[in-house]
């Protein structure tokens, strides 16, 4: 059975339920009068699309002029391009942007872990092969907590490709790893069934909308909406699961990062990280260490949480905007 095939008739099925399903227009259209607004967003459409790669069909969103710079969006956990559903009209003015989920996320195929092996290193050979079939020869990344791992693969693989970072919220130092990840690292250590148990909790409606508030000093500019459609999708059958295989093979980054931080060393790509200082997951010091390997980047500790977009969203489509303007190449 291929992985096609066995992600339509397993538990992991493709259209998720009826939740998921009735909260994806507000989701992905909406912004809440309490949010941060679009940056110059006129007349920026939106498309949404699905790709077949290696038998897996990946979801993606796409906007703006197809011979503009190219900018891609990674996502982090445990949301998905949804992430990025008012920074993208705020870009696509200007920019070519590209945003996709990778597979059993957001609207991607969700294959059968039994038949599909859920690991970055997976993630980042299907987004390499979509920015491929798209025709992106060059672009700059966002990468974002899971994000991160996913584009600095892509980037380690293809240097010669990438024309900026930005980075939110994305580790690629030690420093990066504080108490929250102690009992993540004790199932990298072990691999047992108790340790990986003690994780599940990281799947509930609880500590998803923790992801989102914590760290924010206005809860009511948080909409609502986002950690319900992530718990939505995330409570589809067996989906829990590829979220604890995730959680162990996050063990592999960690082995990543001499060469990622190799990287940045000798390729010097411009950088510009805006980070929510208040973060537990990725706190500020991982941000700092950046500039240990990107000494020219410019850094934004912004007063907010793990999820800056969503609290902080308009500043940083501006500081986006001005960082692309200046550093991405017009061909």
């Amino acid at each position: 059975m291929n992985a096609k095939s066995s992600s339509r008739n397993s538990a992991g099925h493709k259209k998720g339920p009826a939740l998921a399903a009735a909260l994806l227009v507000p989701a992905m259209a909406t912004l809440s009068a309490s949010a941060s607004p679009p940056v110059n967003s006129a007349d920026a459409t939106i498309t949404y699309d699905t790709a077949n790669i290696e038998g897996i069909d990946v979801f993606y969103r796409e906007a703006g002029p197809k011979d503009a710079p190219v900018v891609v969006l990674l996502h982090g956990f445990p949301t998905s391009s949804n992430m990025f559903r008012n920074l993208i009209p705020a870009l696509a003015q200007n920019y070519r942007v590209i945003a996709p989920d990778y597979p059993g996320f957001g609207q991607s195929e969700v294959p059968d872990r039994q038949h599909y092996r859920y690991t970055f290193d997976g993630f980042a050979d299907l987004v390499d092969k979509l920015l491929v079939r798209l025709g992106a020869q060059r672009y700059a990344l966002y990468v974002m907590d899971y994000g991160a791992p996913v584009g600095y693969r892509i980037a380690i693989k293809h240097p010669e490709r990438v024309t900026a970072l930005v980075v939110q919220n994305g580790n690629a130092y030690s420093e990066g790893l504080e108490e929250f990840w102690d009992p993540i690292k004790a199932y990298w250590a072990s691999g047992s069934k108790e340790h990986r148990e003690a994780l599940r909790s990281a799947t509930t409606l609880e500590a998803i909308r923790w992801q989102y508030t914590d760290g924010v000093k206005d809860v009511s500019r948080i909409d609502p909406t986002t950690w319900t459609y992530d718990h939505a999708l995330l409570d589809r059958p067996g989906n829990a699961e590829i979220q604890l295989d995730l959680f162990y093979d996050y063990r592999t980054n960690l082995d990543l990062y001499p060469r990622v931080q190799a990287f940045f060393r000798e390729h010097q790509p411009p950088a510009l990280i805006v980070w929510g200082a208040n973060d537990k997951i990725f706190p500020a010091a991982g941000a700092r260490a950046y500039l240990r390997d990107l000494p020219k980047a410019e850094l934004h500790l912004l007063d907010t949480g793990h999820f800056a977009l969503e609290d902080k969203g308009h500043e940083i489509a501006r500081l986006m905007l001005d960082f692309f303007d200046r550093k991405l190449p017009r061909e």
